[in-house]
């Protein structure tokens, strides 16, 4: 038996947690939140799996309360289901798929149980740092759409995108990278191994002279798939940049490469020497082994997502194009509680002239015509700007629009590899990857040394050949190459930002790319934003002041709350999760930092937001001047009702963050959307009024950001990736804070778990220690270059003490550069 009592203390549901405000659902004397968490507990109850909630307090996950029948029937598609899967052998099918809800102990329980509740299930594994688990399936009695429900069901919705149809791709590209470092390592050891007898001085006798021959033959078959398969990345690269016009590191890497291999062969030819081959193998072992780990420590998040990362599988289909030739799918749902038939489609299958549907929130994954009257789309995804524009019946929508509102319904003008937002990404990961190359630190000193090696190396070439001593300066310009060899500058700063990408990653700040680090090393400004960084996203006190809601009015409110991305939006919502939605609510408009409206049937419209924004009613309102909370309004068919007053918790340790950061004369600013609120406790913290800035809109906080870089400021600005975007991309180190690292957030350059904030001061410390290694690890290769090359330049060094320079300056590179790192990260995290 359950029943609905009304609470006089603060009550928590058993199952997730959340607070119940109103009322409280009782069950087995145990209270819940809402229908859907009491059902799960009777689940798991039924199975006997009730020690799910011995395991930790409240650990379980509010079902999805958005999902809409046959949400997952794109599954059970032959398109989709044989590309999802790991193995099938006709009884037993493996899925892997990844479960961003998943935070503790109690939740590797219950997935690790599945089989306990579907007799289809045969076992699960949970790969719990990953986030992942490996589900083993019968699909004679569960197919994979109702395997995503029963997830969905119990509160672990699984995220599956566009590119994890398409990501078999990728072993491909990572094994051949694999191989050719193992074909360059077996032969650098096999090869060096071969060239010790000529190292030490040995080989007088005939005996020895035949063994120095055979060994030299050997070290040319094992250079050979080394200088034609390993080295040719180097080749390509290098190619491609003087065809740019644009000297990057791999052109004199790959000089180097060649004049080894060539004077190595000529000298082995002709029996004038033992040539090279060593040395050549080594710098082709250690550049691919370098650029592996740097690639490698890149892996644990993915920033360098192409659209597909985002966009749906597939998309409701409505009618096809007139000269469509692809059938439609049909995937019949056999819920019996909501038997509904959906048209389901691939999006890369999607034709010009095929109709769709777009719901609330869905990202429009090609470029279309609007057919619905009126549509509000939000293109931060693709600008970064966030305020959502207006569109009208047989208007172009670009693809990677968010519809805001109720669903609507478009014609598709292109596919989606041939849309806009294609097109744009493409163009703009290439431009920021030759950026990158040309702007970094490590670029520029990598670009002028390349220059100052080959100036050098031809000097000497010349100088010798003009005296009439070719030879002697063929050997200056070989062993010029094969001592001064870039690659070891390369490695400082591969293993460096590669070690301090790592570290940063293990403490839950994902920095897009190596650039970022160095970035932040120089800032001098840091600029919050407030509600949802400084203050905790879930969690405040949240009460109505005014005249006591209806039923109605409050499911009114919960729905309105629920189409607004605002963090206060979310903490009315969670206050009101106990109550229903309200179907008869469409037509959503959300205006941002301002709020947010819908109609009530035709004719009634429900406001809820600022008092400005309240105000455009009949009725005028004065708002409130209390510094201590926020407060959001509330109007029904042009009445105000009263409004919430939200009172917001703040992140722990945010006063020693704060402190901190003054301690070491960075400059710090608040930029909040709301009014002032708590400005006593936060002028202390920062240490002035004049350092508060609120009720600024989005383009507001991007002026502010323009000119304090106008004033010589470098600037790391702080938010939650929401109304933030045009900021973050400005800013010089954009960081979203965000309590579920898998949001998207689509200006920043890194993404913090939002526990991890106070570590913010301390991440700013290791990226200047980072920058500091690396010049140090460049004092120490330049070093080694001066050493070698006062005797390169004379002619007189001999190659194999230059092949034995090459190696050790590398090796000591690597070393120097991971353990420094890690010193410096231990002493600051």
């Amino acid at each position: 038996m359950s029943q609905s009592i009304s609470p006089t203390v603060e009550v928590q549901c058993y199952h997730c947690g959340a607070d119940c405000e109103d009322h409280v659902i009782v069950h087995d004397d145990k209270p819940f939140c809402c229908e859907g968490c009491k059902t799960v507990y009777e689940l798991l109850q039924e199975n006997q799996l009730c020690n799910y909630y011995d395991l930790t307090q409240n650990p379980g996950v509010s079902p999805d309360k958005n999902y809409y029948a046959g949400k997952y029937a794109y599954l059970d598609l032959p398109e989709v289901h044989d590309k999802i899967l790991e193995f099938t052998d006709g009884r037993q099918t493996h899925v892997n798929w990844f479960f961003p809800q998943m935070h503790c102990s109690s939740c590797v329980y219950l997935l690790e149980n599945l089989h306990r509740l579907h007799e289809g299930v045969i076992s699960s594994l949970v790969n719990f740092p990953e986030k992942k688990a490996r589900v083993v399936i019968d699909e004679q009695k569960i197919s994979l759409s109702k395997l995503a429900e029963l997830l969905t069901y119990i509160g672990y919705e699984p995220y599956i995108s566009l590119q994890d149809i398409e990501a078999q791709k990728a072993p491909k590209t990572n094994r051949t990278r694999l191989y050719k470092i193992g074909i360059a390592g077996f032969a650098f050891g096999n090869v060096m191994m071969m060239s010790f007898p000529d190292y030490f001085g040995l080989g007088d006798t005939r005996l020895d002279h035949h063994l120095q021959t055979m060994f030299s033959v050997f070290s040319v078959v094992l250079a050979l798939p080394v200088f034609f398969y390993s080295a040719s990345d180097f080749f390509v690269s290098a190619w491609k940049s003087i065809r740019e016009r644009f000297l990057n590191i791999d052109a004199p890497i790959a000089l180097a490469i060649l004049v080894t291999f060539v004077r190595s062969l000529y000298e082995i030819g002709t029996q004038t020497g033992v040539g090279y081959l060593d040395s050549m193998t080594g710098i082709v072992f250690f550049m691919l082994l370098g650029r592996y780990f740097q690639d490698k420590t890149y892996s644990a998040i993915s920033f360098d997502r192409d659209y597909k990362s985002y966009f749906p599988v597939a998309v409701t289909l409505l009618s096809r194009g007139k000269d469509s030739v692809i059938p439609t799918k049909e995937v019949s749902n056999t819920n019996p509680q909501s038997p509904v038939t959906n048209n389901q489609l691939l999006v890369t299958d999607l034709q010009p002239g095929d109709q769709i549907l777009i719901r609330n929130k869905e990202l429009i994954p090609a470029d279309v015509r609007l057919v619905s009257e009126r549509a509000m789309i939000d293109y931060s995804f693709v600008s970064g700007e966030s305020t959502p524009i207006e569109k009208t019946r047989n208007e172009l929508i670009y693809a990677g629009g968010r519809q805001i509102g109720g669903a609507i319904e478009v014609e598709v003008t292109k596919r989606v590899s041939q849309s806009y937002l294609t097109q744009l990404w493409n163009n703009d990961s290439a431009t920021q990857q030759q950026q990158n190359a040309q702007q970094t630190m490590v670029g520029k000193i990598n670009y002028y040394f390349s220059w100052a090696l080959l100036f050098l190396g031809f000097g000497a070439l010349a100088y010798w050949a003009v005296l009439g001593d070719l030879p002697r300066g063929i050997n200056a310009i070989t062993t010029i190459l094969i001592v001064a060899c870039p690659c070891a500058l390369l490695l400082s700063d591969t293993f460096t930002n590669g070690n301090m990408l790592g570290m940063f990653g293990s403490n839950k700040l994902y920095l897009k790319n190596a650039q970022i680090i160095e970035n932040l090393s120089k800032i001098d400004t840091v600029v919050f934003d407030k509600t949802g960084t400084l203050t905790l996203p879930d969690a405040a006190h949240v009460q109505f002041i005014g005249k006591p809601l209806t039923h109605i009015q409050q499911r009114i409110v919960r729905t309105l709350c629920e189409q607004s991305s605002h963090p206060l939006s979310r903490l009315i919502a969670k206050s009101l999760q106990h109550v229903p939605h309200e179907k008869m609510v469409s037509d959503f408009q959300e205006v941002e930092g301002k709020g947010v409206e819908g109609k009530l049937g035709e004719y009634v419209t429900v406001r809820l937001g600022s008092a400005t924004f309240i105000s455009n009613d009949n009725q005028e309102v004065t708002p409130f001047q209390d510094s201590n909370s926020s407060h959001v309004y509330f109007s029904f068919d042009g009445k105000i009702l009263g409004y919430f007053d939200i009172q917001s918790q703040y992140r722990d340790n945010l006063v020693d963050t704060l402190k901190s950061l003054k301690q070491k004369h960075y400059n710090t600013y608040l930029l909040s959307g709301d009014k002032p609120t708590d400005v006593e406790l936060l002028s202390e913290l920062f240490g002035s009024l004049k350092q508060l800035n609120f009720n600024q809109k989005p383009d507001d906080k991007l002026r502010f950001i323009e000119k304090l870089q106008q004033q010589g400021h470098k600037v790391l600005m702080v938010g939650d990736g929401l109304n933030d975007a045009g900021a973050l991309i400005k800013s010089d180190v954009g960081i979203a804070v965000s309590d579920n690292i898998n949001n998207f957030s689509p200006a920043c350059d890194g993404i913090l778990e939002g526990n991890q904030l106070s570590k913010l001061p301390q991440f700013v410390r290791l990226a200047q220690a980072g920058r500091n290694i690396v010049i140090q690890s460049f004092i120490i290769s330049v070093v080694y270059n001066i050493i070698g090359l006062s005797f390169a330049l004379t002619g007189n060094l001999s190659p194999v003490v230059a092949a034995i320079l090459m190696p050790a300056s590398s090796i000591s590179i690597v070393l120097f550069t991971t353990i420094s790192s890690r010193i410096a990260a231990l002493r600051r995290l």
